[in-house]
């Protein structure tokens, strides 16, 4: 697979970049900022830092002077999160690589060009000794005039201080956990939130990828109560069901708070593809905005903003699959037409495409579209009610036209970057796959089974290119570190 400048995805200018964690992401004075783990060299061996990156809207990005690294730190930079003081200061707490302690870093300005000397986050007990407690991925968050912070692993400590230099032990951070996840799991990443008026911890597991909690927290207890889990991140045939870079596509999640107060996250693209196509790339999924519905279930659809980005819009209604597969021994999805019915070509590389259905049209309906049809080939995008469940080329995630709201349509909604795909399902699904034969085949094709089926409308558009940034970067790398 060839490696073009995405268009509209987040991704590293430079080479081989692997972790590619995002982290410390903040809104000050009218500028997104972001940072995202790289390994390069130094001294004789390699470390890691934090890259920065500053935009407008969350899409267009420009690539700063990484202050965040080990010549300044004096170790590397591992997972952790952006917070503001109480004062309003920016400030970062994260793992310092090969220091064995988590540490915090205090911004000078608010344009992070400087910042104060890092220091460890010593946790005490109540009595004064040091707490025995595992320090990680951690995480920062302000309650009231508190400042509490957690640790990743396996069973994740939380802690608390007024100052955020004297740090008391309090206990696990976690009431209990759900009885869908796996012995074996570990929460890293984190990254704990108010959402509507619940309480959300985003963050992964090692061996299964990006997922959340949904719950409460306990004031009296200090310690959060979990009542809903949720995956982000979905296995793919060609996966194995456990294990790190071998099923974690979504992964290493980070969220931030807009101007206008909604809350955006993103997550590092690690296996997704065949052969860990992206592992090496750092490659940041879309923004997708979380929110909680009535019946507080998550939300999640794509950035508002990508919108701005429409160019050259074509609409076409009332579209009929007409020749549905009926042979019980016939191959779904069908190769050719004129089952596989063409619907649009894709003269470009980075398309927004939003197709509607009526749910009379869908229910108990085996039917779906292939992008990058021809030859027999292609990416398929594959509901089925037998299984509840939607397909996007071989990955497999829980969704059901009967669990929509009585009367509300289907709606699907694909991004296609190159070789990239992200598709979104009534702002109830997303899923991310990566097709690497994306240039020989340029047709969007549908099909239904056992009866005919009605496109209610079918609308495209062209994207515009977010990745000026990205292209300057890479002939003026003013963001590489320093080597020793």
């Amino acid at each position: 697979m060839n490696n073009p400048p995405l268009h509209y995805h987040l991704m590293h200018p430079g080479g081989e970049s692997l972790p590619g964690d995002p982290n410390a992401a903040f809104y000050l004075d009218g500028t997104y900022h972001l940072h995202y783990i790289l390994r390069h060299p130094w001294h004789d061996g390699t470390s890691f830092s934090f890259v920065h990156v500053t935009s407008p809207d969350l899409l267009h990005w420009t690539w700063q002077t990484t202050k965040l690294q080990p010549a300044f730190t004096g170790h590397g930079m591992f997972s952790g999160t952006g917070f503001l003081t109480k004062e309003g200061q920016p400030a970062v707490i994260y793992h310092g690589q090969a220091s064995g302690q988590n540490q915090i870093a205090l911004a000078k300005d608010r344009q992070l060009s400087d910042w104060e000397n890092p220091y460890p986050v010593a946790v005490k007990n109540a009595d004064g000794s040091d707490a025995q407690m595992q320090h990680w991925d951690p995480d920062c968050f302000l309650i009231g005039d508190t400042y509490y912070a957690l640790s990743g692993g396996s069973k994740p400590p939380v802690f608390k201080s007024n100052d955020l230099m004297n740090w008391e032990y309090i206990g696990d951070f976690m009431r209990s956990d759900m009885p869908d996840v796996a012995i074996g799991e570990d929460i890293s990443c984190p990254n704990f939130f108010k959402l509507g008026n619940r309480w959300m911890l985003l963050c992964i597991s090692h061996p299964l990828g990006c997922r959340y909690y949904i719950g409460d927290w306990d004031e009296t207890a200090e310690q959060f109560v979990p009542q809903r889990h949720g995956r982000m991140n979905w296995r793919r045939d060609d996966q194995p069901v456990y294990g790190l870079f071998k099923r974690t596509d979504l992964f290493a999640p980070e969220s931030v708070l807009t101007a206008d107060g909604r809350r955006v996250m993103w997550a590092w693209l690690t296996s997704v593809g065949p052969d860990n196509a992206v592992l090496n790339r750092t490659v940041q999924s879309l923004p997708r905005e979380l929110s909680l519905d009535e019946n507080g279930a998550l939300r999640i659809r794509p950035l508002r903003e990508l919108e701005t980005l429409r160019r050259d819009p074509i609409k076409t209604c009332n579209v009929s699959i007409d020749h549905p597969v009926e042979g019980h021994g016939d191959v779904v999805p069908p190769t050719e037409a004129p089952a596989l019915a063409p619907l649009t070509s894709l003269e470009e590389h980075a398309v927004e495409i939003r197709i509607r259905l009526a749910r009379q049209e869908v229910e108990r309906k085996l039917f779906g579209f292939v992008l990058f049809a021809g030859g027999g080939q292609g990416l398929p995008i594959v509901f089925r009610p037998d299984s509840g469940t939607v397909r996007l080329g071989d990955g497999e995630a829980p969704f059901a036209v009967n669990d929509l709201a009585e009367g509300e349509d289907l709606e699907l909604r694909i991004f296609v970057d190159h070789y990239l795909v992200e598709i979104f399902i009534n702002d109830r699904q997303a899923l991310v796959a990566v097709y690497p034969d994306y240039a020989d085949q340029r047709t969007l094709a549908a099909f239904s089974v056992g009866q005919p089926t009605q496109i209610e409308s079918l609308e495209m558009w062209k994207l515009a290119p977010t990745n000026e940034g990205f292209l300057e970067a890479r002939k003026r790398p003013v963001w590489t570190p320093e080597e020793a």
